[in-house]
């Protein structure tokens, strides 16, 4: 099984990746399903409520 450096480490934004990168990839990840739930609901009224946990809620 080969392994590349790139599967070792993942290129991301800033000097704290756990800060930076995972919420881009949950609001990524967020957008794609209201996205998808708007696209079901185009003709009712839809309320969305998002809350924020651990140290994501606390992440400026």
């Amino acid at each position: 099984m080969f392994i590349s450096v790139l599967d070792l480490f993942k290129i991301g934004v800033g000097p704290s990746s756990s800060h930076t990168m995972g919420p881009m990839v949950a609001a990524n990840r967020f957008m794609h399903d209201v996205e998808g739930v708007v696209a079901n609901n185009h003709n009712s009224d839809l309320t969305i409520n998002c809350t924020l946990r651990d140290s994501l809620a606390y992440t400026g």
